[in-house]
């Protein structure tokens, strides 16, 4: 696709950020973004619950606040009935409502497939912007919610998972990141993502290629994970995104100390495609902190200091 160039497109397409920015003035600019998806979980109203904080969330990857959203809903009303499109829809605007946004519409076509998500406008003062380039040496990488959304709702698939992890698992997923992005805020994060489908790897791989001279180290027994998660790896039951992610990323790991099925089973997890993940967020090592303590203060009781940002050539180094 052409690059389009204006002089008031402050985030468009030339880098692989997590929403487009649109100034209108100098004090206020419009974040853009899309999201939709097929059914994760049974429940209905937990999957709109979902869907929709997963599509508010590059809002609030950008640094900003969501200020009206639309449905997009693909559905077989004739196999599956409206009421259960009337619960997904009622999980939808149950989060839109928690964000303080309004949903004022949205577009629905007859599908053979269920999908649904949202079209989210935001706004932020153009001075604001958070991407995922700018991050610097002797910066902490805070990751603010667990991993294993992919590996174990692909488990649920096969009726494996077990009971405690789908449910721990579907409140993390259905948790809105707009209590990260205060904080965040607070403590003057710059280069900030939202985990999703790349996976950790793949989404923290984008901040260092998107900034300059830098490598990532990530401590292993540092980056938190929902319980169940390794031994549903450990069987198999690992989305073929993660091991895409993993492929495409293969020139850029450097593992100390770890080979074979460790390393294998490890990389599995860090690229395991992400629904509704937490943000990862490069703060100042002196108020990292700060920013643990007002995560743990927001809920998020899984955020972690998984790494730090070293100078380097876009690699992910390990120990």
């Amino acid at each position: 696709m052409p690059l389009q160039k204006d002089e008031n497109l402050l985030v468009g397409t030339e880098f692989p950020d997590d929403a487009a920015v649109y100034r209108l003035n100098e004090e206020l600019a419009l974040i853009q973004t899309v999201d939709f998806f097929p059914p994760v979980v049974d429940d209905p109203f937990c999957y709109g619950q979902i869907a929709a904080a997963n599509a508010l969330s590059d809002v609030y990857a950008m640094g900003g606040k969501p200020l009206t959203a639309m449905n997009i809903v693909c559905f077989p009303c004739s196999k599956l009935g409206a009421e259960v499109l009337v619960e997904i829809l009622q999980g939808g605007a149950a989060k839109v409502a928690e964000a303080g946004a309004l949903l004022v519409g949205g577009h629905t076509i007859n599908d053979d497939e269920p999908k649904y998500g949202l079209a989210v406008t935001g706004v932020i003062a153009p001075g604001e912007i958070w991407t995922k380039g700018g991050a610097e040496p002797g910066e902490q990488l805070i990751l603010t919610k667990p991993l294993g959304s992919g590996i174990l709702t692909t488990a649920l698939k096969g009726e494996l998972v077990p009971e405690r992890s789908l449910a721990e698992i579907i409140h993390w997923m259905a948790t809105l990141n707009n209590g990260a992005a205060e904080v965040a805020r607070e403590v003057g994060v710059k280069a900030c993502t939202d985990i999703t489908g790349f996976g950790l790897l793949g989404h923290l791989y984008e901040m260092l290629a998107a900034s300059n001279g830098i490598d990532a180290v990530i401590t292993l027994e540092a980056v938190p994970l929902v319980a169940g998660v390794l031994e549903m790896a450990s069987l198999g039951l690992v989305p073929g995104g993660a091991r895409a992610n993993r492929d495409y990323l293969r020139d850029r790991f450097v593992l100390n100390g770890k080979t074979g099925e460790e390393r294998d089973l490890l990389l599995d997890v860090f690229c395991d495609p992400q629904t509704s993940g937490g943000l990862l967020l490069a703060v100042k090592k002196e108020r990292a902190g700060e920013a643990l303590l007002g995560l743990k203060e927001k809920g998020l009781s899984y955020a972690s200091v998984v790494g730090e940002i070293v100078p380097g050539k876009g690699n992910i180094i390990f120990q």
